[in-house]
């Protein structure tokens, strides 16, 4: 399916046009700032987090919300705990068996979106007995928090908010769609073999455009501990992702985490066919990849190096617990039998709850494209949702 061109995206309503011409000019301002050039990973947080103008901070709806059934829903993509609560009830079942393996009462989500991951894992460990679970949240985005607490306004002080990482942690950790959005670092060969770091300058118009420099000699290193040298391939490294693994070695004290996203073993992310890299933007439910076009409005992802993650785990003294497409973890961990609890008897609301869960397991949809990956400390047991098809062996 080829991806859509920025000139097939919706018209956008004044205001938002107007919103990303702010961001724009903030984004221009921090590459003069800069001399002239901006690393894209520098770029793509401000794109993203600068207060008030960021994708993330400025009060945009992101998230569509497809619980309502609406045929165009709002916002510019969907996750899975909004299309069937029987993907947050499936992660809570795995989540119940690190507290109780752990003997614990807490877990941690990172970026809980619209909150409908916690509300379904939450009622979810209700119902398996596990009343007394607490539930933190540390979001970036205003928008998003005050979101997530009007939904989760019924379960009172059990749900709380942080404002920076914890000292110290034991219990589950959750992360859906969490990698992918931290900024990463592009990179490219030269045709002599070098490494150079693409970052964002401006044309003689002010228009944002690309420009390659000798990389520093850490991510020179670093992508070149990952690949051969390939002339004219581009691609994308998240050492912000492997430093957010790396941090956590210093906080999990005892159990596990449940890092859900959509990537590849380094294998396949640094194939030599991949040479465009992975780099992708979602806006108003298209996707394309240019992520010059409306700043501010639209989020802007990369795949996720699952290799890298583990080995940053490992780094960390964590365990690597297991590896696994979404389609067998969800099955391991108890989505069929959720399934079976349903009743066939009432033919369309049967096929409104199935509908869902065909596209979070088939693979030309999430099934395969997303995997889960599980770290850990003080984890004595294998993990349910890796029971079967764990993949750790092709990392």
């Amino acid at each position: 399916m080829q991806r859509p061109t920025p000139a097939n995206l919706p018209p956008l309503a004044p205001a938002a046009l107007e919103h990303s011409e702010a961001a724009a000019a903030h984004l221009r301002a921090a590459i003069a700032s800069n001399g002239g050039w901006l690393p894209f990973d520098h770029w793509m947080a401000e794109a993203l987090y600068a207060p008030g103008l960021g994708y993330y901070a400025a009060g945009n709806v992101k998230l569509a919300d497809a619980e309502d059934g609406a045929r165009t829903p709002a916002g510019d993509f969907v996750t899975a705990p909004q299309l069937t609560p029987l993907f947050s009830r499936t992660v809570a079942r795995q989540a119940a068996e690190v507290l109780r393996q752990t003997n614990t009462q807490t877990v941690l989500e990172f970026g809980a979106g619209t909150g409908a991951l916690a509300e379904g894992v939450l009622r979810e460990l209700d119902a398996l007995g596990l009343q007394d679970t607490r539930y933190l949240i540390l979001e970036v985005s205003a928008d998003l928090r005050a979101r997530q607490a009007e939904r989760l306004a019924a379960f009172g002080g059990r749900v709380q908010w942080l404002d920076a990482l914890p000292n110290t942690f034991s219990g589950c950790v959750l992360a859906n769609e969490v990698l992918d959005a931290m900024p990463v670092s592009l990179f490219a060969w030269s045709g002599e073999g070098a490494v150079l770091e693409r970052g964002v300058a401006l044309d003689t118009s002010g228009a944002f455009t690309w420009e390659d420099r000798p990389a520093p000699a850490a991510l020179a290193s670093a992508v070149a501990a990952r690949m051969p040298a390939l002339p004219g391939y581009v691609s994308e490294i998240n050492l912000q992702g492997e430093a957010w693994i790396g941090a956590m070695g210093s906080w999990l004290e005892r159990g596990a985490a449940l890092l859900v996203d959509y990537g590849f073993p380094r294998s396949e992310y640094y194939h030599p066919q991949r040479a465009g890299g992975t780099l992708m933007c979602h806006l108003r439910h298209h996707a394309h990849g240019d992520p010059f076009t409306a700043p501010g409005l639209q989020d802007i992802t990369a795949h996720v190096d699952f290799t890298a993650m583990a080995d940053a785990a490992l780094e960390a003294g964590m365990q690597v617990l297991g590896y696994t497409s979404q389609a067998r973890f969800l099955m391991n961990a108890g989505l069929m039998d959720l399934l079976a609890q349903l009743d066939p008897s009432d033919a369309q609301a049967y096929a409104q709850a199935v509908a869902p869960v065909q596209k979070l397991l088939s693979e030309a949809e999430m099934g395969e494209l997303f995997k889960v990956l599980a770290i850990g400390r003080g984890m004595q047991e294998p993990l349910t949702g890796f029971s079967r098809g764990d993949r750790l062996g092709k990392l």
